[in-house]
């Protein structure tokens, strides 16, 4: 490895360094979530705390926000895996209970994804 091959290496590592603070650090809080069920959509703001059933394609899910996040508490489904994937706050996150049908996408000011496919 010459002189330069080692200049070059530790501007690379600087340069990504650089676009990873810039691209995935502080993420954007979300201020509302979008919960979109078998009977359409409903944006619940994250605001104020509540707790609210869901009727899906297998029966009720119970959703729960508080200090500005989402979460499900209980869900009919087989694996849990939407009740273990904890507390939602940042804008662009996805809660899902895919043998139910109902997700849960957060929005805010610069989510943190361009786009997401369901």
């Amino acid at each position: 490895m010459t002189r330069a091959d080692g200049v070059l290496l530790v501007l690379l590592m600087l340069g990504i360094g650089g676009l990873f603070r810039l691209y995935w650090t502080d993420p954007v809080v979300a201020s509302q979530a979008v919960v979109t069920g078998p009977q359409g959509q409903q944006i619940v703001a994250l605001e104020h705390d509540a707790e609210f059933h869901i009727a899906g394609a297998i029966g009720d899910s119970h959703l729960e926000v508080k200090d500005g996040a989402i979460r499900f508490v209980s869900s009919p489904c087989r694996h849990k895996i939407c009740i273990r994937s904890g507390w939602h706050h940042n804008a662009g996150s996805v809660a899902a209970c895919v043998p139910n049908r109902i997700s849960v996408v957060l929005r805010g000011h610069g989510a943190e994804f361009d786009a997401i496919s369901y």
